[in-house]
């Protein structure tokens, strides 16, 4: 037994770039499972950064020069920011104070419906059993209004930490588009010369991490507008703020579109009750969630397509249970990640490899 160990120890770590590797992965991740809460804003600056990247890199390549590509680029994402900040979100909330304000009212409505169940339904529903399910949702309920007292008295320090974000963030962006070379030279310094596999891996899950980004942010605007038109056009009550909340269920693959699908046909039963409009909207919000993944997803994210869906899943919960919303962001590129990394180090052990030269294996 000890020997089958060795020598698989043998043929996986022997090479000092398989090393090299293994040391990066298991760094980096340490220092994001310690420090993850710590560096969320340097967290959220990088994903900027790479969205907002391609048009700087777009604008160099034609002529101008870098500074002034970052100049303009920066403005105009610190407009859009502001113009998002001070016009889309006060929609928003307001969106929500109002279902706030109509949930008794659903609520009524719903216990009423309840309450008829046992009596169209006497052999399968008692009305012991409604009555047992309205205390249990009206207790829920209170617990729900519990903890959004207790968020009220905490407003003041999330207020304090969102006017930190909103000057760090950008100031991070801004240094990160600027300086991109000079911060990549220096975290490169720290590593070993001999580093085939690590930049291989970089370079690979560097792209996938660039266009994984551009793609979801493109994959979010054009789900959350469509969906927005077409609740609009249907009269829906709370159009705006379905149509965000079903842009961001793109985060979550195949989990989110389901999940997002409750809130919708709760509001189009108690605008609409079992009416044709009902599954109308229904029958919309399927098309769009159809169209996304079988058309939209396939050509915004060509490469990460061809991971399998319970792989996608799959990564989805283990690192989303690691790292929270950032896990659940980034669940592709991570998935992309080990995949890149499974890759390289195949192709390494099956070849020998002495004094940085591969030789052929000769079985």
């Amino acid at each position: 037994m000890t020997g089958i160990f060795t020598r698989w120890f043998q043929k996986n770590f022997s090479s000092p770039q398989a090393v090299a590797l293994v040391v990066l992965l298991v760094v980096g991740f340490a220092l994001i499972l310690i420090l993850g809460d710590i560096l969320n804003p340097l967290f959220i600056a990088i994903v900027f950064a790479y969205l907002l990247e391609w048009v700087v890199g777009t604008l160099h390549n034609k002529g101008c020069p870098r500074g002034l590509a970052v100049f303009t680029v920066f403005t105009g994402f610190i407009a859009l920011s502001l113009t998002t900040i001070f016009i889309f979100i006060p929609l928003i909330w307001n969106q929500v104070r109002s279902l706030l304000d109509d949930v008794p009212e659903m609520l009524v409505q719903g216990q009423e419906k309840l309450l008829q169940l046992p009596k169209e339904y006497p052999n399968f529903i008692s009305e012991q059993q409604i009555q047992d399910l309205i205390t249990s949702v009206a207790s829920d309920i209170g617990s729900i209004g519990q903890v959004i007292v207790s968020a009220s008295y905490s407003s003041l320090i999330n207020l304090m930490a969102l006017l930190i974000y909103m000057i760090l963030v950008p100031l991070l962006v801004f240094f990160l588009m600027k300086d991109k070379t000079i911060i990549l030279n220096w975290c490169f310094q720290w590593l070993p010369k001999d580093r085939k596999m690590v930049d291989r891996v970089w370079l690979e899950v560097n792209d996938q991490i660039g266009n994984y980004v551009r793609g979801k942010v493109a994959e979010i605007l054009i789900v959350g507008i469509t969906t927005y038109i077409a609740f609009a056009i249907m009269g829906l009550d709370y159009a705006l703020l379905l149509s965000v909340l079903v842009g961001f269920s793109v985060l979550i693959p195949y989990i989110g579109a389901a999940v997002v699908t409750l809130p919708i046909a709760m509001i189009g039963y108690f605008q609409w009750g079992f009416e044709a409009q009902l599954w109308y909207l229904l029958l919309a919000h399927g098309i769009i969630q159809a169209l996304d993944g079988n058309v939209l997803v396939p050509i915004l994210f060509s490469e990460a397509v061809n991971l399998h869906p319970v792989a996608i899943i799959s990564a989805v919960l283990l690192f989303g249970g690691i790292w929270g919303f950032w896990g659940i962001f980034f669940a592709i590129p991570l998935a992309t990640l080990v995949k890149a990394v499974i890759s390289a180090w195949q192709d390494n052990t099956s070849d020998g490899v002495i004094d940085g030269e591969t030789i052929s294996d000769p079985s």
